[in-house]
């Protein structure tokens, strides 16, 4: 059976979502829950944040060109979905949701400190493209959570299920089905099995 065709949107699903942390500076902070977030360049570490300009935190992010990205985990879904759909104008969300914050080592936007990882951000440039722009910026620090981090040091992320949004809905990731590269990866001899 063919498929549908419909017309053009946005239908890369599943994505992120993130509760991004902001300031205006003069002592008020916000948080603004973001689905149109990605990774942009691996050197130097880039990512972006697509926003629209009515959102409250938008003219934060103007002024004072910083931010931090908070990952999400499953326990954080209530939150997350509080923080985008409650107006910073209206509500304090840290107060509300009980989210603590932490300082950063770079900007002077809270972390926040339930999520297992912050990603803190610079602003480089600003992209004005039709209904949201997109604030390009260069990643200064990475705070991880030990918690989720082995006696080797390597850090297991999926321990802390992750949430994603894919249309309309919050999800967690599941189970894992493999690692990168593992469709290419030899397999072990089994036996005296010659290779083929």
């Amino acid at each position: 059976m063919a498929k549908e065709t419909w017309k053009a949107g946005n239908m890369l699903y599943p994505l992120p979502a993130v509760m991004v942390s902001v300031t205006d500076g003069e002592g008020n902070d916000n948080i603004i829950t973001i689905a149109w977030a990605g990774t942009v360049c691996t050197n130097p570490p880039m990512v972006s944040i697509s926003v629209r300009p009515s959102r409250f935190s938008y003219e934060m992010l103007k002024k004072t060109g910083e931010f931090v990205i908070n990952l999400t985990t499953e326990d954080l879904a209530y939150a997350t979905d509080y923080c985008g759909v409650r107006s910073g104008r209206d509500v304090d969300k840290f107060k509300e949701m009980k989210l603590t914050k932490e300082k950063a080592d770079f900007v002077k936007v809270p972390m926040i400190v339930e999520s297992p990882v912050n990603i803190e951000c610079r602003v480089k440039q600003v992209m004005e493209l039709g209904s949201h722009h997109m604030f390009l910026a260069d990643v200064l620090a990475v705070h991880a959570d030990p918690a989720y981090m082995d006696e080797n040091k390597k850090f297991h992320l999926n321990n802390a299920k992750p949430l994603v949004y894919s249309h309309g809905e919050y999800l967690g990731t599941g189970k894992s089905l493999g690692t990168f590269g593992y469709s290419v990866k030899k397999k072990k001899k089994a036996g005296n099995r010659r290779k083929r």
